[in-house]
């Protein structure tokens, strides 16, 4: 007899951006880590015998917090273990994909039997390669207890098999939340499923309900369309930053905005709650082209849409459209007295570069680098 936790990764980049990870191989966040520690007090004083994981890199970090009080095992990776491939839809929004592809993402969610985008894999070969793994290691490690880490989609395919639930009928499982524990036995050549989704050991971590945050979307927008749209927008922003319109120059900041659009119309995004305005994006493409980095003139939301994890779909979005352009870093600006703004940016990885004073008082340059590097101190 074999016994296994199958356990999701922490919380990951993509999970926080609502957006498809598949395997595109993005860091975990601030929570994740505070799950991955959690997960590790709960298994520190379980016997293991054996640590397995998916070769991505979330799935990775989670697995080495089981190592807490377990430092003598190794961890062994395989491939199979990973999450499902989703080809063209890798590092797509689920706001864009909802508003582009409806029918294909109630498939995706609903039902897996029908789900086909070419370049993808299917779910079946998902619960093929998945199963087939899950199977070695619980044969090759008769009478020991072993801990598994994979993904969302992955695990929800390995319990479509073991509880017998057709693919066309997966609305009926229940997604495993971020490391999220599942008990299973295997013994004389079949699986026995214990309980499913266990999180007791997030008991005190506040982690946000799926289905409370909007999934936003962005569309191309050119500001010479809608002049008003923007400068509303810009004047918002700059009122929450500095607590008046002492300064505020809206033509210059529309101007700029119009260079930004002609440069690369993807670099300024009208955001969509549905059919909603919600915010705007726009990135200077050209500052910092020649020093690799890339430039974040304007995130705004609008306030009702504030503190409800949207902020983080919009910054989302511009990191990863900076990556996708080979970028080390992002870049942008923040006044000292915005200090929601502040802690914000901090929170993501964001440090102190520099800083100039104005009338409108001290503004801040801050850099995130792009990839998973050692989070330092601020240089101020």
């Amino acid at each position: 007899m074999t016994e296994l936790y199958l356990i999701r990764h922490a919380q990951a980049e993509g999970n926080l951006y609502r957006m498809m990870q598949g395997h595109w191989n993005g860091d975990v966040t601030p929570l994740g880590l505070r799950q991955i520690e959690a997960l590790g007090d709960r298994f520190r004083n379980v016997p293991l015998d054996a640590i397995y994981s998916s070769d991505l890199y979330r799935a990775k970090r989670t697995a080495e917090g089981l190592q807490k009080g377990h430092e003598n095992l190794s961890i062994h990776y395989d491939r199979r273990l990973r999450e499902i491939d989703q080809g063209p839809w890798t590092g797509r929004f689920f706001g864009d994909l909802l508003q582009e592809q409806t029918e294909e993402i109630r498939l995706f969610l609903h039902d897996g039997e029908n789900w086909r985008i070419d370049g993808a894999e299917t779910f079946a070969r998902v619960r093929d390669r998945a199963f087939d793994c899950l199977e070695e290691i619980a044969a090759s490690q008769d009478g020991k207890r072993v801990a598994v880490v994979s993904h969302g989609v992955t695990i929800r395919c390995i319990l479509w098999k073991l509880l017998g639930i057709r693919l066309e009928d997966t609305k009926n499982l229940p997604i495993c939340r971020n490391t999220a524990v599942t008990e299973l036995v295997y013994e004389n050549g079949s699986f026995r499923v214990g309980e499913i989704n266990s999180t007791e050991h997030l008991a005190g971590i506040d982690v946000p309900e799926w289905k409370q945050i909007p999934d936003l979307r962005g569309e191309s927008f050119d500001p010479a369309s809608d002049p008003e749209y923007y400068c509303r927008c810009y004047e918002d922003a700059w009122k929450a930053a500095h607590g008046s319109l002492d300064g505020f120059n809206p033509m210059t900041y529309l101007g700029s905005a119009k260079k930004h659009f002609a440069a690369d119309p993807n670099a300024v995004l009208r955001i969509f709650d549905g059919e909603e305005s919600a915010g705007l994006i726009d990135l200077d493409t050209e500052k910092g082209k020649a020093e690799n980095w890339g430039w974040i003139s304007l995130l705004y939301l609008r306030g009702d849409y504030r503190h409800r994890g949207c902020g983080i779909q919009l910054l989302g979005r511009a990191l990863m459209y900076y990556e996708k352009h080979g970028c080390s870093a992002v870049r942008l600006s923040v006044a000292e007295k915005n200090r929601s703004a502040f802690s914000f940016y901090r929170k993501y990885g964001f440090l102190r570069i520099g800083f100039t004073d104005n009338p409108q008082g001290r503004i801040y340059r801050m850099e995130r680098k792009i990839g998973r590097e050692e989070v330092g101190n601020d240089m101020l």
